[in-house]
């Protein structure tokens, strides 16, 4: 073979092994780093773009895509210990001309966090609609989405600002009070009586730890290599005194029913999406919801648990795209009407 040639295979086989290298020292030396660009990746690929808003000295951080038209703008809360980002399995199957915001909530990823805010449901609630406000989201009723806690948060902000909002999406939300233990509520209740509520099962801090969350948040078991794992607890570590903090604050009396307290406020039109095999938040308050809302949509999903936005995300999509087309030939037949 010719030398030139073979210099030019040596080079280009080089080249190649430089990323290839660095990708495998990635996922074996600093797994979290490869977890950061996999979501930066994910938010380029479908179009999400990142900004910030502020309120006097108060930051939000949030994504968004496309631009408010005439169909509602749709505004997603995402759950404890989470961020925007859990948001981008269900924004692949939504159609690029909606106009989508997924922000930080309060305290969490880029949204500030301080030590004298408050984390109640109430306050959150509160700090959600002065990020409303700053990018002018309310200039026309907007659909808002929440899971988990931020299902808890949506629910209140529903019931405290209901012009903002012209239609509902609560995904397995906290706040409601439960006829059936969930394995969560029992594993808490063991906790409580060992006094060892410092080892709160949402809170991981090892890699067994956290395959023990995953198992009790989804249905569906995932294959997650260690490595992955040993990445997702490095990203919460340095967190995990906050996230401690919230989480005895949002089950605090204050706001351990924070929703059930305000449910009989929400007017809006109202979907709920729960899990049946939900073992956090026990699939019992969907119908407690139902029963108390005027005009609510209520979809359990089989073979499914708390982590509905991940283990369904297609079939979450498609029902929230049914309920808003739904609520707009409704709308168009009364005004024919």
């Amino acid at each position: 073979m010719d030398l030139d040639v073979l210099n030019m295979f040596v080079i280009a086989g080089g080249t190649l092994a430089i990323p290839i290298l660095a990708f495998v020292a990635s996922f074996l030396l600093w797994p979290s780093a490869l977890i950061r660009i996999y979501y930066w990746y994910w938010r380029r690929a479908l179009g999400m773009q990142v900004r910030y808003a502020n309120y006097d000295d108060y930051q939000f951080c949030y994504s968004y895509r496309g631009r408010p038209g005439y169909r509602p703008s749709i505004l997603m809360l995402h759950g404890f210990s989470a961020h925007k980002d859990m948001w981008l399995s269900i924004v692949k199957f939504l159609p690029k001309n909606l106009h989508l915001v997924c922000v930080d909530m309060p305290g969490h990823e880029g949204t500030t966090r301080s030590a004298l805010d408050d984390y109640s449901i109430s306050g959150q609630a509160k700090r959600i609609h002065q990020f409303v406000e700053c990018i002018k989201l309310n200039r026309r009723p907007f659909h808002l989405v929440g899971t988990s806690m931020g299902g808890n948060v949506a629910g209140v902000y529903a019931a405290q600002y209901p012009e903002d909002i012209c239609s509902l999406t609560l995904i397995c939300p906290a706040g409601l009070p439960s006829t059936t233990d969930s394995k969560f509520i029992k594993q808490l209740r063991e906790l409580q009586e060992s006094e060892r509520i410092d080892r709160i099962p949402l809170i991981p801090s090892t890699p067994e730890e956290m395959a023990d969350m995953l198992k009790l948040c989804s249905y569906v078991r995932f294959k997650v290599p260690q490595q992955i794992l040993q990445g997702l607890v490095d990203v919460r570590i340095p967190h995990n005194d906050f996230y401690r903090k919230l989480f005895l604050e949002i089950v605090d009396e204050k706001s351990r029913h924070s929703l059930h307290e305000n449910m009989s406020k929400i007017k809006a039109p109202t979907q709920v999406i729960w899990g049946k095999q939900d073992q956090v938040l026990d699939v019992s308050g969907a119908s407690v919801l139902a029963s108390a809302i005027p005009d609510c949509h209520m979809y359990i999903l089989e073979n499914c648990g708390h982590s509905v936005v991940v283990e369904r995300p297609r079939k979450t999509a498609n029902l929230i795209l049914e309920f808003l087309a739904l609520l707009h030939s409704t709308d168009n037949n009364k005004k024919q009407a």
